[in-house]
């Protein structure tokens, strides 16, 4: 019998199909997808029916030095307003697979105060 080593990526691909099966970005509500990795954060506002991406921001864009929760608050912000601008108040949010902690739900509380609707 054989022992398969925990691969962490392709366990989080499982957690993001899952929820992506009931989670889907429509015209009137985007999808606000958020991806997070050792080096940056990026986030970007989707409509899944046309398969546009309709806002983005990252901390790659922002030119940030490091990648902390002060540096996610910003890219949460620049989001929130790129998307106003696009004429987007309220999105569905998709957290990736990744835990609804740290930098992730620092994102998604900036966006939130910046005025997106979630």
């Amino acid at each position: 019998m054989t022992v398969k080593a925990f691969d962490r990526r392709s366990a989080r691909a499982r957690r993001h199909k899952r929820v992506r099966v009931a989670l889907a970005g429509t015209a009137d509500r985007p999808r606000l997808a958020v991806f997070r990795s050792l080096h940056h954060i990026y986030a970007q506002v989707i409509d899944d029916e046309s398969g546009r991406t309709l806002a983005a921001a990252s901390t790659v864009d922002l030119k940030a030095k490091s990648n902390d929760l002060a540096s996610a608050q910003k890219v949460g912000q620049a989001i929130a307003k790129k998307a106003k601008d696009a004429g987007v108040s309220a999105v569905v949010f998709d957290r990736g697979g990744f835990l609804y902690h740290g930098r992730v739900k620092a994102l998604a509380d900036a966006a939130r105060e910046a005025g997106l609707e979630f």
